[in-house]
């Protein structure tokens, strides 16, 4: 059986892309399938949360959902707050009142849980994990790595100043390996063969003219991806990964609301998780 307790989970993000991933791990959690190390990067750490806490449908709660009851992804809020997504019902109410996250299980620590986040100062990645019972740095933790340039303030954790994790590390494959879990799982919110297709830039200096380093990444992220997703296949190719991901070209935008473009994305999402349960754990 090549799922075992060495095995790692790796978490793709892509904004509202990641309800795909949600499927993917609701279905894991019908089938008792807890990975012991996991490291996401930002809709990926959000939606990893609930799988980390053991939540079934939590995700795609808040994902379609609640989406569709409280409209908190809008030019409005990135107007009124300063960020596209309205931080304080996703981070706030959500977790603290409207869909009560369980923390007394996240720590528990059932599984080490590692979110990827960009320092804006240095302009590289980190692995940032909250296990000693702190609630708010854990929100603010998942709250930086989804937090996309340009549409989201810089969000501080320990001091440090923080964006999304995937400007600088959107696949952390490698990350995985590092940490001693040479055989991983990972979910994409990307069919196989996709390449972004558009052009990096030099940023001007007048955008986070505080963080010249975070100027250097965010010219180099469409380059730093698509090598990514080129090793990402090549080891697919020679078994050393599982790969979950969209069997087709993608419909839904990283900013998507349609909730029935999100609710078809994330019954693919479950039907591809159960498929690989029922093919792997039976072994």
């Amino acid at each position: 059986m090549l799922i075992n307790r060495n095995t790692g989970l790796v978490l793709e993000g892509g904004g509202m892309r990641g309800v795909f991933t949600s499927g993917v791990l609701d279905a894991f959690m019908k089938h008792q399938l807890y990975f012991r190390y996991i490291v996401a990067v930002s809709a990926g750490a959000c939606n990893g949360l609930s799988y980390a806490s053991r939540q079934p449908r939590r995700a795609r709660l808040s994902n379609i959902d609640m989406l569709v009851k409280y409209n908190y992804l809008s030019i409005r809020h990135l107007i009124t707050q300063g960020c596209i997504f309205d931080p304080e019902l996703l981070y706030d109410r959500f977790p603290n009142e409207l869909i009560p996250y369980d923390y007394d299980t996240y720590f528990a620590g059932h599984s080490r849980f590692e979110m990827v986040v960009t320092n804006c100062a240095t302009g590289r990645a980190e692995y940032l994990v909250e296990d000693s019972g702190n609630r708010q740095r854990l929100l603010d933790i998942a709250r930086a790595s989804s937090s996309l340039p340009y549409v989201s303030k810089v969000v501080e954790v320990d001091g440090q100043p923080y964006l999304d994790g995937g400007i600088v590390d959107s696949l952390p494959v490698m990350r995985a390996i590092e940490t001693g879990h040479k055989f991983n799982v990972v979910v994409m919110t990307r069919n196989r063969g996709f390449r972004n297709t558009g052009r990096d830039r030099k940023i001007p200096g007048f955008i986070y003219k505080k963080y010249p380093r975070l100027r250097v990444a965010l010219s180099h992220r469409i380059k730093v991806y698509n090598q990514q997703l080129d090793m990402v296949e090549q080891m697919e190719d020679r078994g050393e990964i599982l790969v979950i991901r969209p069997q087709r070209p993608m419909d839904v935008d990283r900013i998507e609301k349609d909730p029935v473009k999100l609710e078809a994305l994330y019954e693919e999402g479950f039907r591809l998780g159960e498929e690989f349960c029922l093919r792997y754990l039976e072994q």
